[in-house]
């Protein structure tokens, strides 16, 4: 007698070895119906399989729908499949390789004599499409390594051959056929085609078998699936929305900056883009100095020899940019970390000076790989606001806590209020020992819980040299952004020699924070961007209000309007051309001017301005004094 536990406690009992899908049916032909695999185990030894997994012994089961994460992964990944099915039918000469699960997704790549195009794209949906239709069983079989080798090398499939080869000889490898095409893959699998019927192909780009720039370009066909219809159309309809908002799309049409093969991953900001940047920076400034820290400053390049000691030479010497002097090796700086420990040890440090927080707007370089760019969310030179605290092992917590509630402080100024924590512990390749990690690892936990924050633990993410919390942002479209970190250390200090007197008198080491709220800033302004689809608020906007004449006789009055307004710190144009008002109203709009003030005879008499608000809101006329008023306390409550 088999007995089966499901997840609601109750239990049932077959007279000999069942199926998931047997299960199913047995409970009822909705869920029957529904069934996309099953659970078995619980907790860290549960494993997903098939509905065609027979259970022999007594177990816990879950039966997966596409309601359960594990589901909707099952659609994708056998989507995924699906693709390469339809693409061995309509081009049967293409090999395929790998087709795995991706956010929102999948891919597949595959080896073909000419790049795919546009029409093949929407040919190979449409044959999908039908092939869903045909509601084929999906049915798992297994071989051994070197037999499974051999099919492939006969299907002509030659990748898949290499893979299997990769695979230990005393293993054996499981094989999914659909219809005509088999697959090998370690599943679960959908039943059947029938259970994938919403998704959509995206796109084709080009990607290195396994990795490697040495080897063939492969194509490697994009797409998305959902559970259901309504799930794929809000999918799709988020992708337009974020289409629009793109900040590299954003960047051109505002005139905020552009990136340049002549610096490949660097960043050329425009006069209007600037002034973005600045702002962003004399805040964090300001937070600087409002939370005791003292603003420092560290050279670009440093002797190889310091990045030996702190053990980044050895872990990320790949992404580091390097020069050689009078016979000496140098690195442009990947971080800012060390530049601080040798400003720490410069002249005697007490007790009573921790904490010591630094704080510097530090540019970093970082080789990326050119695949990896995307605008000026991810480059090769970026400026951080990144800062180090230096304190006693008492003070951890203390100090986590209150870097918290500042950073959630400062997100709700720039319009963030959804963040998801998250602390990431130890990693096997790492320095220190255990006592020091279970007390970095509990500092910043318990700093979480202190701050009312729930958060969830990521195993075996931290740096080399401590755990940290990381900081993500959700978005205006629900997209996350991970930011801020929090990182407890206590080894790079000692590494370097840094030491402070203790009240004892002994000389300690001191635990050292690092720290960042916006982090890279390019890549913040990216996502402010993003996130105000390019219309900024008031106090961020690189133009804070245009005025425009309506005809020329007004343009001396509209001068020293904008005269005024600049001495009064507000980054203003006057628009003085001979153009029809409408024009120049619709142009400022579309540059989304927060505030467009418009002279005629009648405002210039009353030494008052028309005011028209972003969204097209006509505020009505009233004197310049009282606008000043509006936009300075737009300013003041960061709207």
């Amino acid at each position: 007698m088999i007995k089966i536990t499901l997840p609601d406690g109750s239990q049932r009992e077959y007279p000999q070895p069942v199926t998931v899908a047997e299960v199913a049916a047995s409970i009822g032909a909705g869920l029957a119906k529904a069934a996309l695999g099953g659970r078995v185990g619980e907790g860290a030894g549960a494993r997903l399989v098939d509905t065609s997994h027979r259970i022999d012994a007594d177990a816990k089961l879950a039966i997966v729908t596409e309601k359960d994460a594990a589901g909707l992964e099952m659609i994708r990944h056998s989507t995924a499949h699906l693709l390469a099915y339809a693409v061995k039918e309509l081009f049967p000469e293409a090999q395929v390789t790998i087709g795995p699960v991706i956010d929102n997704g999948f891919y597949y790549d595959f080896s073909y004599t000419r790049p795919f195009t546009p029409d093949d794209l929407a040919a190979i949906e449409a044959r999908m499409l039908e092939l869903s239709k045909k509601d084929e069983p999906v049915v798992r079989r297994v071989l051994p390594r070197d037999e499974a080798v051999a099919y492939f090398k006969g299907l002509g499939e030659h990748y898949k051959a290499e893979i299997i080869a990769s695979i230990p000889s005393n293993e054996d490898v499981s094989l999914y056929r659909e219809g005509g095409f088999e697959d090998l893959c370690r599943g679960p699998h959908v039943p059947s085609t029938g259970k994938l019927k919403h998704f959509k192909l995206m796109k084709v780009a080009g990607a290195y078998w396994r990795g490697d720039h040495r080897n063939e370009m492969l194509q490697r066909i994009y797409g998305t699936a959902w559970a259901t219809k309504d799930d794929l159309q809000n999918y799709l309809r988020m992708l337009e929305e974020a289409e629009k908002r793109d900040h590299r799309k954003l960047g051109r049409e505002l005139d905020l900056f552009h990136m340049d093969e002549h610096s490949p991953g660097t960043v050329f900001w425009h006069p209007k883009g600037w002034a973005v940047w600045q702002e962003v920076e004399q805040y964090m400034r300001r937070v600087y100095r409002e939370n005791g820290y003292q603003e420092v400053k560290g050279p670009q390049i440093l002797d190889q020899g310091l990045w030996e000691k702190t053990g980044h030479w050895q872990k990320y010497r790949e992404n580091m940019f390097t020069t050689e002097s009078e016979k000496r090796e140098y690195a442009l700086k990947p971080m800012n970390c060390p530049g601080h420990i040798l400003i720490f040890k410069q002249g005697i440090k007490s007790y009573r000076d921790l904490p010591l927080r630094f704080g510097e707007f530090g540019q970093c370089h970082r080789n990326e790989p050119t695949g990896g760019l995307h605008g000026i969310m991810r480059v090769r030179a970026f400026t951080q606001d990144d800062g180090h605290i230096f304190c006693t092992e008492d003070m951890i917590l203390q100090e986590c806590v209150e870097y918290t509630a500042l950073l959630q402080r400062v997100y709700a100024d720039f319009g963030f209020t959804n963040i998801l924590y998250k602390v990431a512990t130890r990693p096997e390749a790492r320095i220190g020992s255990d006592d020091s990690w279970d007390k970095a690892e509990h500092a910043l936990m318990e700093s979480l819980r202190r701050s009312g924050c729930e958060f969830v633990i990521s195993p075996g993410d931290g740096a080399f040299y401590g755990p940290k919390i990381e900081y993500t942002l959700k978005d205006a479209l629900g997209r996350e952004w991970q930011c801020g970190t929090m990182q407890v250390d206590f080894f790079m200090a000692e590494r370097l020699g840094a030491e402070y007197v203790a009240e004892s008198g002994e000389r300690k080491t001191p635990v050292m924070l690092h720290r960042a709220i916006v982090g890279s800033l390019e890549r913040f302004i990216g996502i402010l961007i993003e996130q105000h689809a390019g219309a900024l608020p008031a106090w961020l906007a690189p133009v804070q209000a245009v005025i425009c004449c309506i005809t020329e006789a007004q343009a001396e009055y509209v001068a020293e309007i904008a005269k005024t307004l600049q001495k009064q710190g507000v980054r203003v144009a006057a628009d003085l051309r001979n153009e029809k008002i409408t024009y120049k109203i619709r142009e400022h709009s579309l540059q989304k001017v927060p505030y467009i003030l418009v002279a005629g005879d009648k405002e210039k008499a009353s030494g008052a301005v028309a005011v028209r608000a972003r969204g097209n809101q006509d505020l009505g006329v009233m004197p310049l004094d009282d606008f000043a008023r509006k936009l300075a306390d737009d300013i003041n409550r960061k709207v």
